[in-house]
């Protein structure tokens, strides 16, 4: 995957797989040992129904960074 610079990915779309939007990216998280990025941190959609991924005490969604497909106008990521 090429390079991204984080600045350009604050209040990006994120969308699943299947084309249903999910929300918007508020924030990612990392591993201090290891510099390796664990998760996108997603508020999400009203739409949004929940169930496919755990979420923080403040209701936004933690998808595992492993699980993103593709990054361009929006964030695809695997259902």
């Amino acid at each position: 995957m090429s390079e991204i610079l984080a600045e350009n990915l604050s209040g990006k779309a994120v969308m699943g797989s299947d084309g249903a939007e999910l929300g918007m990216l508020y924030n990612i998280t990392m591993n201090l040992d290891t510099g390796r990025l664990e998760n996108l941190v997603v508020e999400p959609a009203a739409s949004y129904g929940g169930g496919d991924f755990q979420t923080d005490d403040d209701g936004r969604m933690r998808i595992p960074v492993h699980r993103v497909q593709a990054v361009k106008d929006h964030m695809i990521v695997e259902r």
